[in-house]
């Protein structure tokens, strides 16, 4: 039984060191009060691969559960997850693929999409994350963009049909043998359908022979932890997605930092997590729980359902629950809440918005996830810099994303790059292990973003307060412009939550003809709530000096 080295520093010299370099930055911010923090590491970095780690927890931990596929009704223990990944390593080997090679995964939450994240990093392949929503043009593009050798589909993904988009994408899948279409190379597809042109991803677990699989372990001697492993699409904004490039050394240890400092490393963790594994959130901070805190992650269903967390997280007593803002919402407003019992929960993880308070109150409360933590970061940060602290206080967590995470250095900057004072606005910067490596084959675009000193700019607009608690006000590229004055989306959107009536809310700027840009904002309200446009400009009015041009409602005047 191999142990697992984690370089952890414990016991009360290392409480005593770390309450002393906490007191001794706290009073150096006091007294130079510049918005620069650096995260103070309670754990030393990790020089390992994916694939080491995971089979150094299945050969420590093998028939502990490492993931559930709760709508499916399929479990996975570590030595069942390592044996299935190295099968679909050793297939897609056998068939030609090649170490640094880019495989495509596109289709909801499922056992195949964690079976690949595993595989590919077994192989050395790089995985390129599909969102499950792309269409073809989407779909042509970032094929096209990382250089797909191989993609893995799911049959479809709520009305869209994957493969009738891939015929129409490549129409020689008609006539062509699988393993022979130009420019992609292999289609593997999920399900029990047989596809033209396609293989089967099950046929690809059963086809390689003892021999081929067991060379698989051999192989991770040759695989280095600052490989690039994965490639993940930004958003699209500002043109064409770009593809970030992350290490294995990116995403290890960004899991292992989001994981302790939510507890895992010191308790049985069950996470449930409703949030896609296309993204960051899901793959890094939930899947790679498995390896890096033997964690067992419960996927309630391929794609997000109040209801069926709710059942998952009493069913299966798991003790935190990611989400989104949003997510939350819905959970807490499902109408059979109270039938569950939720006491198993004591953290959980908080992204993507900020959140109401009263909607934290109600999660702290209702859901018990009294030490329920914020984190803040981005796909190009592997993705979390900064995470609040399961002791926040409640005002602290709704207002701000937290402290630096460990190893990460952090400063918000002003127009010239100049640190500002602490209390003043400018461009929030990041820099340390979580970096990616660049954007793929794309080095003028990574230029703008990752300095040669290798501060990453976020874009995001920033406060820093004399403790080191960072507040984001808004990105630069969304900040309003309002007859001159400078406004910040979210802190619209923090007074219509503070609306009883009020669901949820996105504030946006459009064109004005006399102010150059004006405020608008979608409204969601709760089931059974009526509001009128007039009646909400009020309350802005009584909240704020800004008045909403105009309000748009989700579904008439009330939740659909």
């Amino acid at each position: 039984m191999l142990s697992i080295a984690l370089g952890i520093t414990g016991g009360k010299e290392m409480q005593r060191r770390y309450a002393s370099h906490a007191a001794s930055r706290t009073h150096e911010l006091n007294q130079k009060k510049w918005s620069y923090t650096y995260g103070l590491p309670k754990a030393h970095l990790q020089g390992i691969t994916i694939g080491k780690l995971l089979q150094q927890r299945a050969e420590s931990i093998p028939d502990k559960t490492a993931a559930i596929f709760f709508e499916d009704g399929k479990r996975l223990t570590f030595e069942q997850l390592l044996t299935q990944a190295d099968q679909l390593a050793a297939g897609l080997l056998s068939l030609g693929l090649k170490k640094g090679d880019r495989v495509g995964m596109w289709g909801p939450n499922s056992q195949e999409w964690v079976v690949t994240q595993y595989g590919t990093a077994r192989a050395g392949f790089i995985l390129v994350n599909i969102n499950p929503s792309y269409r073809k043009n989407e779909l042509e593009y970032a094929l096209k963009k990382a250089g797909c050798r191989a993609l893995i589909a799911a049959p479809g993904y709520k009305d869209h049909d994957y493969y009738e988009i891939l015929f129409n994408l490549i129409p020689e899948l008609a006539s062509c043998n699988p393993g022979d279409i130009r420019n992609l190379y292999m289609l593997i597809m999920l399900g029990n359908e047989k596809y033209r042109g396609a293989f089967s991803f099950d046929d690809i677990l059963k086809a390689p022979s003892t021999s081929e699989i067991s060379a698989i372990s051999d192989l991770q001697g040759k695989l280095q932890f600052d490989d690039p492993i994965n490639i993940q699409f930004t958003s699209g904004t500002t043109g064409f997605p770009k593809g970030a490039v992350l290490s294995h050394h990116n995403i290890i240890n960004n899991a292992y930092s989001v994981g302790y400092r939510c507890d895992y490393h010191n308790r049985e963790t069950r996470i449930c997590c409703p949030v896609p594994l296309y993204h960051c959130f899901g793959m890094v901070m939930a899947c790679l729980q498995i390896p890096c805190h033997g964690a067992t992650i419960v996927f309630s269903s391929k794609t997000f359902d109040a209801g069926i967390v709710l059942k998952a997280v009493h069913m299966e007593r798991c003790t935190s629950l990611y989400g989104v803002p949003t997510m939350f919402i819905d959970i807490l407003n499902h109408k059979d809440l109270q039938s569950f019992d939720l006491t198993s929960l004591y953290t959980g993880i908080m992204a993507g918005s900020p959140c109401p308070i009263e909607i934290m109150q109600r999660v702290m409360s209702q859901l018990h996830m009294s030490e329920v933590t914020i984190c803040y970061g981005s796909t190009e940060t592997s993705p979390v810099t900064f995470q609040s602290l399961r002791d926040c206080s409640i005002e602290k967590r709704v207002s701000t994303v937290g402290l630096v995470s460990d190893h990460i250095e952090a400063k918000i900057v002003d127009e010239n790059g100049a640190i500002v004072p602490v209390g003043v606005t400018g461009e929030l910067c990041t820099r340390g292990y979580s970096t990616m490596l660049g954007y793929w084959k794309d080095e003028a675009r990574t230029s703008e973003v990752i300095k040669p000193d290798r501060w990453f700019f976020t874009g995001d607009q920033a406060v820093m307060d004399a403790e080191g608690f960072c507040q984001i006000v808004g990105r630069l590229k969304d900040m309003v412009i309002r007859g001159g004055e400078n406004v910040y989306p979210t802190e619209i959107e923090q007074v219509l939550y503070q609306h009883p009536k009020i669901k949820d809310v996105q504030v946006i700027g459009v064109p004005d003809y006399r102010l150059g840009e004006e405020l608008c904002a979608w409204v969601k309200l709760k089931t059974g709530e009526a509001a009128t446009e007039n009646e909400l400009k009020e309350f802005c009015k009584e909240h704020t000096l800004i008045i909403i041009y105009n309000i748009l409602f989700a579904s008439s005047h009330h939740e659909a």
